[in-house]
């Protein structure tokens, strides 16, 4: 058989077909698409239970929710100093890529803190979903930050993790929560919350300053508590439960 004769075989014109949408089809090699900004009515639910767990258990500690003024729908801020760096890009990069935030890495900021000081500060905030609606709607009274009644839904092995490495701190052989901001009920919610979902015993103590509380892990739950949440805790937060 000539070459001709061989090219022009009608088995060939399936790979012919191949080249040429080849040809025809852009690659972009390195190119980093731009972010499409869908508005946040069309950003409906349902958030599975990871997704809950990061907002609940971030909301426990220095998170906050933030209704929009212009537009509709709830976005959740995160900041931390930027010691905590590493713990922050950790939730930054898990919701980035669940689709939930812009997946630019944050950087930290420079701003005046109280007596003159130098702060750094690292932040990123979620897209805004009307579907955080009820999420915003559960955690504020008059504006205020409060403890849902339904917390112990929410507080997963995950959501618990989340709030150690955000606001809990090693304390001689046991662990507190700094829960300064919520009323001594709401600490009563998270001690019931603990006890009912991971049988850890923890009480309320004064923070030092009026109507100002802290919850303590006993040292009697905190193998448990690390057997719970070790698989979710970073490298960088280790410390606080070792």
């Amino acid at each position: 058989m000539s070459l001709w004769g061989f090219l022009f075989k009608p088995q060939m014109f399936g790979f012919y077909l191949i080249c040429f949408f080849l040809l025809i089809t852009p690659v972009n090699i390195g190119v980093v698409p731009k972010v499409s900004r869908l508005k946040g009515i069309y950003r409906i639910g349902p958030h599975n239970k990871d997704v809950l767990s990061i907002i609940f258990g971030s909301l426990l500690g220095d998170a906050h929710g933030e209704k929009r003024l212009i537009g509709l729908g709830t976005r959740i801020s995160f900041f931390q100093e930027d010691v905590h760096i590493e713990y922050l890009l950790y939730l930054h990069k898990m919701l980035s890529d669940l689709g939930y935030c812009n997946p630019k890495v944050p950087v930290a900021t420079i701003r005046l803190g109280a007596k003159g000081k130098i702060r750094k500060i690292i932040r990123f905030s979620t897209w805004t979903y009307t579907s955080f609606n009820w999420i915003h709607d559960l955690w504020y009274k008059d504006k205020i930050k409060c403890v849902p009644e339904c917390i112990g839904q929410y507080l997963t092995p995950l959501a618990l993790a989340i709030w150690i490495m955000d606001d809990g701190a090693k304390v001689g052989k046991g662990l507190k929560f700094s829960t300064n901001s919520f009323t001594y009920n709401e600490c009563l919610i998270l001690v019931k919350a603990l006890s009912d979902n991971f049988n850890i015993k923890a009480s309320i103590q004064s923070a030092g300053s009026n109507n100002q509380y802290i919850i303590y892990i006993w040292k009697e739950s905190m193998n448990d508590l690390v057997n719970i949440v070790s698989p979710y805790i970073i490298p960088e937060m280790k410390y606080k439960i070792n």
